[in-house]
């Protein structure tokens, strides 16, 4: 009898035990959720270069061929604008590798269901989503004929790396937050504006990085002459669509204050009250920058200062939509 109920006893513990197990999130190595960081501010130092090869026009030191950079593998004897962009090549190259190895990292030690695990996999599609618009960029773009052509890719390309960057973002954050190794929902109702500022948001991002490219081709002695350049008609198209990244700032601006007007009042985590308070202060820095950037008559320096403020103020925001927007279910 005693042994039946001994039996008894180490079945229920068993029992007990596995389903403790099954109901604990996977703890992540240290390792994985420093590599997952140190991925996406890789992806940012790529960014400030392609934003270096932009300012310093050595957007074909390569020529029109890709992946071949002036017809070789490796050029030989490059000049100043060959090897910058060459660099930003090998660079856009070593994105694909890490992102690659996190997601196979991500997948195998984590469990089913993980966000982290779907997260990363979109993140190795729009890298190499990236790697083909940024080839069409140089192969088909060169080639055409018509302004507007060179402007959708651009914008496309701009776009799918403010999505990667948002992307690599949320996989860190799901990879250290506890909180989303967990079963989770949609907060009710939070998706409307939030969804509506993150797409002005990257309306502001492209049509920044328009702006920046306009200015770099098409240069201007003053701001006087910048202005009117941008209501003549017989401006190139890139200067003609420079008035839609203040209107879009503005946008953006109204849909933010609501996010942050929201998660302040909401009784949230403390986290999320410090990603608003990150989100609030960075976005005050990128209206600062803009305007020494115009008065300025955008000087290199300048210009990555505003493009990295940019990029530090996407991941806050995507990491505060999230934090906000993603409740744990009630145990039911």
């Amino acid at each position: 009898m005693r042994r039946m109920i001994a039996s008894d006893d180490a079945a229920s513990a068993g029992i007990a035990v596995s389903m403790h197990r099954r109901c604990t999130p996977p703890t992540v190595s240290l390792a994985l959720r420093r590599f997952a960081w140190f991925v996406l501010a890789y992806n940012v130092l790529v960014i400030l270069w392609g934003g270096v090869v932009r300012a310093t026009g050595s957007g074909a030191g390569c020529g029109d061929q890709w992946p071949l950079c002036a017809g070789a593998a490796i050029p030989q004897s490059p000049q100043f604008h060959t090897l910058v962009e060459f660099t930003h090549r090998l660079m856009s190259g070593g994105a694909l590798i890490v992102i690659a190895a996190l997601l196979i990292w991500t997948w195998r030690v984590t469990s089913k269901g993980h966000l982290a695990r779907w997260t990363a996999a979109i993140a190795l599609a729009l890298v190499l989503n990236e790697a083909f618009l940024g080839a069409l960029l140089v192969t088909v773009a060169a080639h055409s004929a018509s302004p507007a052509t060179a402007v959708y890719l651009f914008s496309f390309h701009l776009t799918n790396t403010l999505l990667l960057v948002g992307t690599l973002a949320l996989t860190a954050e799901f990879l250290t937050n506890a909180r989303f190794r967990t079963t989770i929902k949609l907060r009710h109702g939070s998706l409307m504006f939030p969804t509506l500022g993150i797409l002005a948001t990257l309306l502001v991002g492209v049509s920044g990085s328009l702006v920046a490219l306009g200015d770099t081709m098409y240069p201007s002695s003053s701001l006087l002459e910048a202005i009117r350049q941008d209501f003549s008609p017989a401006a190139p198209l890139l200067l003609r669509l420079r008035w839609i990244h203040p209107a879009s700032a503005f946008l953006a601006g109204v849909f933010i204050a609501w996010l942050l007007v929201r998660s302040f009042r909401s009784g949230v985590s403390s986290k999320t009250h410090t990603l608003g308070v990150a989100v609030l202060w960075t976005l005050i820095a990128q209206y600062l920058l803009g305007i020494f950037d115009v008065l300025g008559q955008q000087p290199t320096w300048l210009q990555i200062l505003h493009l990295l403020g940019a990029n530090v103020f996407w991941i806050c925001l995507v990491l505060l939509t999230a934090d906000y927007g993603l409740v744990e279910k009630s145990p039911a």
